[in-house]
């Protein structure tokens, strides 16, 4: 017999390995689990479209009809997937992102199906920003030498959240890395009836590479320059990650979310053990989209890929995980 440090027995007494034999026990001590309704599947619609139309950086991934979103969400609702998160994208833009409030904007339209087809099987979430919705692809409106005016998009986004509260949306999920956004959004939920609605904080998001092929889904890369100057660094430490949680709960943040998931899982693991509200991690569409180019030549086992991410996702601390794949995975994991 011999010790390990700190006083524990060693081998030959201990053997890790026994806890190990076999699927079913491998099942019985497993602590770290994957459960349909921990996932929100993500779902793109377009305005002016009759069919469904494919993402080439994303296989198995569309924009959607308003017709086709019904359906899609319906199969995930049948097979027990928590929630979905809405993006639009209109078939007219311009410099201030005007259908995104629109009332009769493709969002707002598809929610208001959503909510009569699937309004209580499961949570209907709406991404809360402008880059799908202005010409210049940025999250903001602009000054005249190209910035993001960061105070005067704060109204922007209380009216938007103001006419996606009204369409239906169960959740709103602002997006921007706008400071002050959230205490803007609250208080214009608040003052306008619907205090009760709760809202999920991109409180983490990095400006990332990751972020690729969402830009084909949404049509909504910029014409100029990058988003760096306000989502956050990735050479940043955890420091400031904490941070941005910290201001989004002061301003009545009900959940958090970090984005992207995969490359961020010290920070998602950080913000856990910091907060006592729902933590979300979004697995991006760059991360989605290397899972199956690798699948598709061979070179990975497409499905256990797809459940050790989400696995590793969960582990690392996330309540909700936002993925492309909720539908199939919640399928398998019934």
């Amino acid at each position: 017999m011999s010790a390990t440090p700190g006083g524990g027995v060693g081998f030959p007494l201990a053997r890790p390995r026994r806890l190990r034999r076999g699927a079913p026990l491998r099942r019985l001590v497993a602590d770290v689990r994957l459960h349909p309704a921990d996932l929100v599947l993500p779902l793109f619609v377009k305005e002016g479209i009759d069919a469904p139309a494919p993402i080439a950086s994303m296989p198995g991934v569309v924009q959607h009809t308003r017709e086709s979103l019904r359906k899609a969400a319906v199969e995930a609702a049948r097979a027990g997937v928590g929630g979905l998160i809405l993006f639009g994208v209109p078939a007219r833009k311009d410099g201030r992102g005007s259908a995104a409030d629109d009332p009769s904007g493709i969002v707002q339209l598809a929610l208001a199906d959503l909510v009569t087809e699937i309004g209580d099987d499961m949570v209907i979430m709406t991404d809360l920003c402008l880059d799908e919705y202005t010409d210049h692809g940025h999250c903001g409106l602009l000054t005249e030498d190209g910035e993001v005016d960061n105070d005067a998009t704060l109204a922007r986004y209380a009216s938007i959240a103001l006419a996606q509260a009204r369409a239906g949306a169960h959740v709103v999920a602002p997006s921007g890395m706008m400071d002050g956004q959230v205490g803007a959004i609250r208080a214009a939920l608040d003052g306008g009836g619907f205090s009760h609605l709760p809202v999920l904080a991109y409180s983490a998001k990095y400006a990332s590479a990751f972020y690729g092929p969402f830009r084909d889904a949404a049509e909504c890369a910029p014409r100029f320059g990058d988003r760096a100057g306000y989502q956050q660094d990735p050479a940043r430490s955890v420091g400031e990650a904490l941070r941005e949680v910290a201001l989004d709960l002061a301003e009545g943040a009900d959940a958090v979310m970090v984005k992207p998931a995969l490359a961020y899982l010290d920070v998602l693991r950080a913000v856990a053990d910091a907060v006592d509200v729902p933590v979300a991690a979004y697995q991006v569409s760059g991360e989605y989209a290397m899972v199956e180019a690798a699948a598709a030549s061979g070179w990975i086992d497409r499905e256990r890929a797809i459940t050790e991410t989400l696995i590793a996702v969960r582990r690392a601390g996330a309540d909700i995980i936002l993925t492309y794949w909720a539908t199939e995975a919640a399928h398998r994991l019934r």
